[in-house]
């Protein structure tokens, strides 16, 4: 069922907006500062490719210093914007009982979208 659900979820918008992420993660490569960042933009944006059948999960040292201060950084930053747009096509998709499954999905991206350092979805 999964794999159904990521390939309609490919579809109707997933490729776009991993590709999205990709692409801004790519950008923020492009200085030195920014790639810390631009690695877990790029980590999103592949999360965001196949997010059925997958949960987010902390890493072992998921609360380290530099990552909850890299984490803060992302939040203000990129992080608040890319949840309230996950929230918001949450919301959308979640009017019909069609798009409710991938409503859920949007959801359980906010997390990871809010604080990227130290999680992945597996």
């Amino acid at each position: 069922m999964s794999i159904l659900g990521n390939l309609i979820w490919l579809i109707f918008g997933g490729l776009l907006a991993g590709l999205g992420y990709i692409i801004g993660g790519l950008l923020l490569c492009l200085t030195i500062v920014g790639i810390p960042f631009g690695l877990q933009s790029i980590k999103l944006g592949i999360a965001t490719f196949a997010p059925f059948g997958k949960e987010v999960v902390e890493g072992e040292h998921a609360n380290s210093t530099l990552r909850v201060l890299f984490n803060l950084i992302w939040l203000l930053l990129f992080g608040w914007e890319i949840a309230v747009a996950h929230l918001i096509s949450a919301l959308v998709l979640a009017i019909t009982i069609i798009g409710i499954p991938f409503a859920r999905q949007h959801i359980k991206l906010i997390p990871l979208a809010l604080f990227p350092f130290g999680r992945d979805l597996r």
